[in-house]
């Protein structure tokens, strides 16, 4: 099945993407369980851990993890729609803090990977970062 992105689905991927680190800065457990589909799984930018929607959730809830700040880039991101997945590539600038107290921030590209519903629309099923360590990325 070709790739189609029509501009409404471009907008509405995007504006999605914003939702959820918006959601994710501001700790908001029940906008993130709006957006995330019950199987979510999130790997990780820092170390490539897999983490499941609950660990997620409850990591955000308890502030264990927080997100201090997270920038987008919109209109670098690359989107696409073939049929109802849709798939997002783009790049943040962020900060969080883990667990342990340590403060992590970097450059990185991620891929996002969503699942047309009736009910909620977009639904993001799948996230990961990779660090961006080239300068010139």
């Amino acid at each position: 099945m070709p790739s189609t992105t029509e501009p409404g689905d471009r907008a509405a991927l995007v504006e999605h993407d914003r939702r959820f680190f918006d959601a994710l800065v501001g700790a908001d457990t029940v906008r993130l369980g709006e957006l995330l589909a019950d199987d979510f799984i999130l790997v990780g930018v820092e170390d490539g851990s897999v983490v499941p929607r609950s660990a997620l959730l409850a990591a955000v809830s308890s502030g264990a993890v927080t997100f201090p700040a997270i920038e987008s880039f919109p209109q670098e991101a690359v989107v696409r729609r073939i049929g109802d997945v849709g798939i997002v590539v783009g790049r943040t600038s962020m900060n969080f803090v883990d667990s342990a107290g340590t403060a992590f921030a970097a450059g990185s590209r991620y891929t996002h990977v969503f699942a047309a519903d009736s009910t909620a629309g977009w639904r993001l099923v799948s996230a990961q970062g990779t660090r961006i360590t080239s300068p010139e990325a």
